[in-house]
């Protein structure tokens, strides 16, 4: 009766052992997918909220503001830089970028499955910009424009697709086994161009602020809930009780 006993327990901390070291493996994706949920959430109320307050006087009014203070620092070289980082910002600019991480990826990660979650977050911030702009259908600031525009204003298509594109990256090489130095130096050097690819769409007139905020709010949408969507299926396929069936 003893040694029945004794085996008893032992099998049953082997069945905790196993179950528990099964669920650490998960733990992370289990913690990214509950943040990613939230903040998904969080992205979608703050979008709607702003859309339906273009057309207040508050609103107006901190465009007309934040507009005047960004243009306040006008100058030739400014002008030069923020035209030169809305170009990158361009379609011709993400296409050189998009080539270059593709061929980084391949290279030293081995990996075609990045380039295709990139290309991904890519054509989602693309393609729901153009639905966005019609949908809300804002027409341009009445300012001078320094770089030519054809589409809508809001949101802010620069603003969405540097956010998404440059910011799904950020998470991307957060994910790669390289140095935490070149980690923290990639994320604030894309964090700073993501900035300046927005302030550059305001000093050139072309843009008002909440185009901008707007842009970035859904632009972060599509990086989350591309990590959150990433995470599920890696999760899944690593589940062992999904390749039984």
């Amino acid at each position: 009766m003893l040694k029945q006993l004794k085996a008893l327990i032992t099998n049953f901390k082997a069945f905790l052992s196993h179950k528990f070291r099964k669920y650490d493996i998960k733990l992370p994706y289990f913690i990214v997918i509950l943040i990613a949920f939230l903040i998904v959430i969080a992205c979608v109320k703050l979008f709607v909220e702003l859309t339906e307050s273009l057309k207040t006087d508050v609103l107006a009014q901190f465009d007309v503001e934040v507009t005047n203070y960004v243009m306040s620092f006008k100058s030739s070289h400014l002008t030069n830089y923020f035209i030169a980082v809305t170009n990158i910002g361009d379609v011709y600019g993400y296409l050189v970028i998009f080539g270059a991480c593709s061929l980084l990826f391949y290279l030293i990660f081995k990996s075609w499955s990045h380039v295709l979650q990139l290309s991904l977050v890519l054509f989602l911030a693309l393609s729901s910009n153009l639905a966005l702009k019609e949908m809300v259908d804002r027409q341009r600031p009445t300012l001078e424009h320094l770089v030519t525009v054809e589409t809508l204003s809001y949101p802010s298509g620069h603003a969405m697709t540097a956010m998404a594109f440059y910011g799904f990256l950020i998470y991307m090489f957060s994910t790669f086994r390289i140095g935490l130095f070149f980690k923290i130096f990639i994320a604030i050097a894309l964090s700073l161009f993501i900035l300046s690819i927005g302030i550059s769409r305001i000093y050139l007139g072309v843009h008002f602020p909440s185009d901008v905020a707007g842009g970035f709010i859904a632009g972060f949408f599509w990086v989350i809930f591309c990590v959150l969507t990433f995470n599920l299926i890696k999760l899944f396929r690593r589940d062992p009780e999904s390749k039984k069936h």
